[in-house]
């Protein structure tokens, strides 16, 4: 059969093939461009979870404390791993974090002090660890190669990176008593408190409440329930549990008078006032091993403890009428130029303030509030020990714990020396209750019944082993009962006044240098303490979400 040229030409059998063969390559495009597309997306999904993950591992480690920019890094560089399954594979699965130490506002990871929420823009860059509120985390950027699209190799997605900013949380306040401090250093330009530099001076604490709170000033939390919860709080051997909410912790108004006698316990002055949960008898709230005061007590019955039975030579009152603790005749006083004890030695020396608070009501410290560390080291130990000008430095039982742990003895904390001693105390070879200097040194002979006509003379002595109730050492779970961990709060720019809510910037240890009693030179309402430096566990451990419980969250 054969087949001319013109039916060849007029045969119309398959004309669509070459349109859907034209179509093809469009259609492949376009499933190619689509494919790709989901990829990319895909990978940037991948890539911002990773750094979700990574901002939220730093802001973890954002405690205000040394190192937190550091820890910060580490965290997000190396605590997750996190793998993307749709970047090109050149430089690996692994999704990657620079690691970058500076607390400042550059780089890969930045840090910063605050955040404005309303416009979603970082504040001021940080400068220290102390104020890196915020942490930007950006991973590296990755590609895809577009597998399907025409011009295979010729295209890719370009580097596609990732971001994701995360702060703490307020979490729960936890473990601690509801005592608070308003920052003594905050300004409007600072906002920040090492309390690791002032470490060994004096703090001089006046309750704030009523008005506006200022710097220095301290004050009580509201756990609930008003002023008995506080002064079981303060006086309570066991710690705040189970937590509050951080979000609903606020200032407690007005003066909560009792909480110092709550304090008081502490040093084995079981005062009027006191809650049936603090009664002296049932050990719940005991004073510290080692409890060297500036206030004596006549001679305890020999063989019992004492009781609150009225009028009772053993009571653990404060004086009033036969109440016994009464501070004694001669009383730790330096002259304001000199810095020299005015008159003879005091009758009784507990640990003293630094001479600058000293001094006078109003002491003349540069700092003000804060004293400069030194203090009557001399006169503490020539009181107590009988030793004469720097002869203390020889004791035996102190500088080997000074050796052993690296402490200069002319330059030695009260709080040091009472570490020192209380080592001592444990380890038989100080003030054995059994012992002679049990009792201290003999202190007077006062007329008891307030030295009024009619009382009969006794002879008082300065007791230092906790007699009272039972002795309560420090262990892994319980601190030091000398020893308090208060909130510290900036007062002014947080407006506080009243009952208001508090964002603790940090946590202090704090060692208590004195009863809070009302004495001729510094008055009543007054908490005397020395700087320890930043809170710590009571097993040592890292205090990191031990106090202050707090999630990380995502800003953005």
């Amino acid at each position: 059969m054969r087949c001319s040229g013109r039916s060849l030409f007029s045969n119309s059998d398959g004309a669509v093939a070459p349109t859907i063969a034209l179509s093809l390559i469009a259609l492949l495009a376009c499933g190619g461009l689509a494919f790709d597309y989901a990829r990319m997306a895909s990978m940037h999904t991948e890539l911002q979870d990773a750094a979700d993950q990574a901002a939220l591992a730093a802001a973890s480690q954002l405690d205000g404390g040394s190192g937190a920019c550091a820890r910060a890094a580490a965290a997000a560089s190396n605590l997750l791993t996190n793998n993307t399954l749709f970047a090109s594979f050149g430089a690996g699965r692994a999704v990657t974090v620079a690691n970058e130490n500076p607390c400042d506002g550059t780089g890969n990871i930045k840090y910063y002090q605050d955040y404005n929420h309303t416009t979603d823009i970082p504040g001021a860059a940080a400068t220290s660890d102390a104020n890196a509120k915020y942490v930007v985390v950006t991973v590296d950027a990755r590609q895809a190669n577009y597998a399907l699209t025409p011009i295979v190799g010729l295209f890719n997605s370009g580097s596609i990176a990732a971001t994701a900013i995360a702060t703490l949380g307020s979490g729960a306040i936890c473990k601690v008593p509801p005592l608070m401090i308003c920052n003594p250093l905050e300004t409007v330009n600072n906002l920040t408190f090492d309390p690791d530099t002032y470490r060994g001076r004096g703090l001089k604490l006046e309750a704030g409440g009523g008005g506006a709170w200022a710097p220095g000033n301290y004050g009580y939390l509201d756990f609930g329930n008003g002023a008995p919860v506080v002064e079981q709080a303060m006086g309570s051997n066991t710690e705040n549990n189970p937590c509050v909410a951080g979000d609903t912790v606020q200032t407690k108004p007005g003066n909560t008078a009792s909480a110092p006698t709550g304090i008081n316990t502490r040093f084995d002055i079981y005062d009027n006032g006191l809650i049936a949960y603090c009664a002296q008898g049932n050990g719940n709230c005991s004073p510290a091993v080692d409890v060297i005061k500036d206030v004596i007590h006549p001679a305890f019955s020999a063989g019992t403890q004492p009781n609150e039975t009225a009028n009772n030579s053993d009571n653990c009152k404060l004086a009033n009428g036969n109440d016994p603790w009464s501070l004694p005749t001669v009383q730790y006083q330096p002259d304001v130029t000199t810095r020299a004890q005015v008159g003879g030695d005091p009758t009784a020396m507990g640990s003293p303030r630094d001479i600058c608070h000293a001094v006078s009501t109003a002491g003349d410290c540069t700092s003000g509030r804060f004293g400069n560390g030194s203090w009557d080291r001399d006169l503490y130990f020539h009181v107590n020990y009988g030793t004469t000008g720097t002869g203390w430095q020889s004791l035996t039982w102190l500088t080997g714990w000074a050796s052993a742990n690296s402490v200069t003895l002319s330059t030695i904390s009260r709080y040091n020396v009472y570490r020192a001693e209380v080592a001592a105390i444990q380890a038989g070879t100080l003030r054995n209750a059994s012992a002679v200097d049990a009792k201290r040194r003999f202190a007077e002979t006062q007329t008891q019944g307030g030295g009024g006509g009619g009382g009969a003379s006794t002879d008082y002595y300065s007791y230092a082993n906790a007699r009272c109730a039972a002795g309560q050492a420090a262990s892994s779970t319980v601190k030091d009962r000398r020893v308090l961990t208060a909130a510290v709060v900036n007062c002014v720019a947080g407006s506080v006044q009243g009952s208001t809510h508090i964002a603790p910037i940090g946590w202090i240890d704090l060692f208590l240098v004195e009863p809070s009693i009302n004495r001729p030179r510094t008055g009543a309402d007054q908490i005397y303490v020395e700087i320890i430096g930043g809170a710590t566990r009571p097993d040592g451990n890292a205090p990191f979400q031990y106090y202050l419980k707090q999630r990380p969250r995502l800003v953005k």
